[in-house]
């Protein structure tokens, strides 16, 4: 399979040197994840992966955003509050831990940068801070898909957690992103 090479800018502020060996892997279905440490006891993680469609019916799906519940398994709630040049949107998740079950909502400024780009900015919510970025690349026939998150809890928790949470648990939810995506396609 013959892959355009995709620039540094995807890598959004990251670190990790991006090479074509790292592209063949998103193309193979791997997903690429950094995690970093983000203000005192909060977390940020960059995660790539390659869907295998065309960006603007990538961007299609991702716009809808009640969808993102099938996207996150802990997502519970995703509702479009207000439409316009930026959207409100209200989320609510709910993750289970050990001895106890988180449940968390947040209200988000959303602002689209038509097919490239959404921006994701806490207004208010159950964390101190969150952003969240998503940006599109072409990748050949496909399109390569950047998610940056940057958060930090309200209960202080130490940052290395955080990170581990992280970089185990995106991979998996971008999996499933990529799976319902696919699957919506075909059923378009």
């Amino acid at each position: 399979m013959s892959v355009s090479y995709i620039s540094d800018s995807i890598i959004a502020g990251s670190d990790m040197a991006w090479n074509q060996d790292k592209q063949n892997l998103l193309v193979q279905g791997e997903i690429l994840v950094e995690t970093r440490s983000h203000k005192r006891w909060g977390g940020a993680v960059t995660a790539w992966m390659y869907v295998p469609m065309v960006r603007s019916q990538v961007w299609q799906q991702l716009t809808d955003y009640p969808r993102w519940v099938q996207y996150f398994p802990d997502i519970t709630k995703s509702e479009i509050l207000h439409k316009g040049e930026v959207k409100r949107l209200y989320q609510a998740a709910q993750k289970a831990f050990f001895f106890f079950t988180a449940q968390v909502e947040i209200y988000l400024n959303v602002v689209e940068v038509l097919g490239q780009q959404i921006q994701f900015r806490m207004v208010k919510g159950t964390f101190e801070d969150f952003n969240a970025n998503l940006e599109l690349k072409d990748c050949g026939n496909g399109t390569i898909l950047a998610y940056t998150v940057q958060a930090t809890p309200l209960i202080p928790i130490p940052s290395v957690f955080i990170q581990q949470a992280m970089n185990l648990e995106l991979p998996a939810n971008m999996r499933k992103m990529r799976q319902v995506i696919c699957k919506g396609q075909n059923n378009s």
